[in-house]
């Protein structure tokens, strides 16, 4: 049986006409975004209703989980805005949050 999922592709996703690229070799994942803002475009989710904001449920972080499951595949997802890493899934406990990350998130708030 094997160790982990293995993966041989390449594949191009066009959202409103930005281009999303995923490629992937081994247990090696990448997921390159064009941008900051497209980034957070894809992350917005649905509009949020009005009113007071309920309480996370203890656990629920979606990046440790997105981490646990490419640690249980045997992945390594690399997510990508612009050609530079921002987040490292499934190479450690938790996911791997670069500096370009930090910096990128601060700047789209004076966008």
């Amino acid at each position: 049986m094997a160790s982990g999922l293995e993966i041989e592709a390449r594949l191009v996703i066009s959202i409103d006409g930005d281009d999303i690229q995923l490629a992937g070799s081994g247990t090696y994942l990448i997921v390159n975004v064009p941008s900051q803002r497209v980034l957070d475009k894809l992350t917005a989710g649905p509009p949020k209703p009005p009113g007071p904001k309920k309480p996370k449920a203890p656990g629920s972080d979606p990046l440790q989980q997105l981490n646990d499951l490419a640690r249980q595949l045997g992945l390594i997802l690399d997510l990508r805005v612009a050609g530079k890493t921002y987040v490292t899934f499934g190479a450690g406990r938790t996911p791997k949050i670069t500096l370009n990350a930090v910096l990128g998130k601060i700047g789209s708030f004076f966008s």
